[in-house]
């Protein structure tokens, strides 16, 4: 999941100067639980723009504003409403934002008004948590599920670091060191002869960006 937050209302409108007539693009999937971009938070859009001496031309919210597919049936669905703003703001992550601005067929500016922040996974208590960091080159099979990449702040690649101290992290003692939690993993698993294999440093090659990916 991409976890995205809004930005502050000051700044919003500071991109929309000028500009009176607003279609407003939602998201069904991550914005949405992340309560930034979906049908509540357009609603609370709309409004905003009308209590800013602004009218909201229409409004759409696919499931996935990065699926090009998606974004064309809703601009298509659109159509007259699309027209006759002077902008579209997206309630979305960089993706959706992107997504949109390459499938628009006529020119239309297209305000992003969320920070995307990270991939992260929602736990039982509803708190975002970033477990991933899309390097190319997992090794979630020799970690026990745990990505240190990711989860340890100095990306350690071959056990912890001399500062960990009754399992915390020497960066942020409020969090369990991510070689200790391995450690306990692969033990419970009766797997800790993983820890012996040797890890070579993060092939960067695999990350140069942009980065694409065929589905055929």
């Amino acid at each position: 999941m991409i976890i995205t937050k809004q930005k502050d209302k000051n700044e919003i409108l500071k991109y929309l100067k000028g500009e009176d007539k607003i279609f407003i693009f939602g998201c069904g999937e991550c914005a949405t639980v992340c309560k930034t971009g979906g049908e509540k938070e357009v609603a609370q859009m709309k409004k905003f723009l009308k209590d800013s001496g602004k009218k909201a031309t229409g409004f759409v919210i696919p499931d996935a504003p990065c699926v090009a597919s998606q974004v064309r049936t809703a601009l298509g669905k659109n159509k007259e409403a699309v027209k006759d703003a002077d902008a579209i703001v997206i309630m979305a992550c960089g993706l959706g934002a992107q997504s949109l601005k390459e499938n628009l067929r006529e020119y239309k500016p297209v305000h992003l008004i969320c920070d995307t922040l990270f991939m992260g996974a929602v736990d039982k208590s509803g708190v975002f948590k970033e477990r991933c960091s899309a390097c190319g080159d997992c090794i979630l099979e020799l970690t026990g599920g745990i990505c240190p990449v990711t989860r340890c702040p100095k990306g350690l690649m071959n056990g912890p670091c001399g500062g960990v101290d009754e399992g915390k992290c020497e960066v942020d003692r409020s969090m369990d060191c991510a070689w200790a939690l391995i450690y306990n993993e692969l033990k419970d698993r009766g797997k800790l002869h993983l820890l012996t294999v040797y890890n070579p440093p993060k092939d960067h090659s695999k990350m140069l960006k942009p980065r694409n990916r065929s589905l055929k």
